[in-house]
C-alpha cells in the first residue's frame, strides 16, 4: 500500500496504463496529462488518507512499477470498489493481476466491507475471466459514462 508521498510513482504508472490500454478506463490519457503535479498529489493524498480508499503499486526490481490497483469506498462503506487496475504487458500472465485482486479483496474484508464491486468494459474478456475466477459475478450493465456506444459490466463479490 502506498502513501501520499508516492504520488509521482502513481502518476507515472497511471499515465503508462492509460497509454497502454485506453479502452479499459473511463478517463483518458489526454485528461491525465493535463493534470498538474498539485492535482496528482491531491488525488493520491485523498485516496491514501480517506477511510475506505487505498492504492497499491506492484514493483519489480530492475523493471520499476509493473502494476497498480486501487480501492475506493462505495455504498456508504458497506462495500469497496476495485478501480484503476492495470498490469504492464511484460507482467501479464504471471499471476500478478490475481495477486492485485486478492490484495483488494483481503483489504476490504479486513476493513469490514461486505462486498467488493468493479466495472469492466465489455470486450475486455481477459479481465472479465480474471474477475470471474476470483469469484466476482455479473450484476449489472450500463453504457460507459465517457462513450454511450461502449458498455461496462458491473461485477461484485460478496465477502
Amino acid at each position: 500500500m502506498i502513501g501520499p508521498d508516492d504520488w509521482m510513482a502513481f502518476r507515472d504508472v497511471r499515465l503508462a496504463s492509460l497509454a497502454d490500454a485506453p479502452a479499459a478506463f473511463g478517463s483518458t490519457l489526454a485528461d491525465a496529462q493535463r493534470r498538474t503535479d498539485a492535482d496528482w498529489e491531491a488525488m493520491v493524498r485523498a485516496r491514501t488518507t480517506s477511510d475506505g480508499s487505498a492504492l497499491w503499486l506492484a514493483e519489480l526490481s530492475g523493471a520499476g512499477t509493473i502494476g497498480v490497483v486501487a480501492a475506493d469506498p462505495n455504498d456508504a462503506r458497506v462495500a469497496n470498489e476495485l478501480v484503476s487496475m492495470w498490469v504492464a504487458p511484460s507482467a501479464r500472465g504471471t499471476g500478478l493481476a490475481q495477486r492485485l485482486v486478492d490484495t483488494v479483496v483481503t483489504w476490504a474484508r479486513s476493513s469490514g466491507s461486505a462486498s467488493v464491486s468493479l466495472w469492466v468494459m465489455r470486450g475486455n474478456d481477459r479481465a472479465r475471466r480474471l474477475y470471474e475466477s476470483a469469484g466476482f459475478v455479473v450484476v449489472d450493465r450500463q453504457a460507459a459514462p465517457d462513450d454511450p456506444c461502449r458498455d461496462e459490466i458491473r461485477m461484485s463479490k460478496v465477502l
